[in-house]
């Protein structure tokens, strides 16, 4: 049975990157459920592979669930400290993560800085000035505006 199995998986394994853009493209279409289920059952195709991890970080992220995601992309990170994406994706969480803004904007620098992917480049930008546009002036629909009593 374990050959079976062994050659399953290695059959699986050929279409390892288009399991990971089918996650993506789900988490796109607004399908946590199944851009998780695609996710995982990469992993287990690949138990070794960040991709899928990064995927499933960048579900908690679209949730903004910024704890989750942020514990995902250090996990990513301790395993593959290269990684320019997991790193950018790490600095979007610390963006919305007020006392770590600052430590996020160096980071997302140094990513644009150190790639040559026009892709990751493009995202940190994009961040940038999201960051610098929408989370610095404090105002809705990130804030809420103070009442007075």
């Amino acid at each position: 049975m374990g050959t079976k199995f062994e050659e399953k998986i290695e059959e699986f394994k050929k279409d390892f990157s288009l399991l990971i853009e089918a996650g993506f493209v789900a988490v796109k279409q607004l399908d946590p459920i199944n851009s998780s289920r695609i996710f995982i059952a990469a992993q287990m195709i690949s138990p070794k592979n960040t991709a899928p991890q990064i995927g499933l970080g960048y579900i908690a992220l679209n949730k903004l669930e910024v704890k989750e995601a942020t514990r995902i992309f250090e996990h990513v990170l301790k395993s593959d400290p290269e990684d320019q994406l997991a790193k950018t994706f790490l600095g979007i969480c610390y963006l919305l993560t007020k006392p770590k803004r600052k430590k996020g904007e160096a980071l997302i620098h140094t990513v644009i800085e150190s790639t040559e992917d026009a892709t990751i480049k493009s995202l940190g930008k994009v961040s940038l000035e999201w960051a610098e546009k929408d989370l610095k002036k404090r105002k809705a629909p990130f804030f809420p505006e103070s009442t007075p009593s």
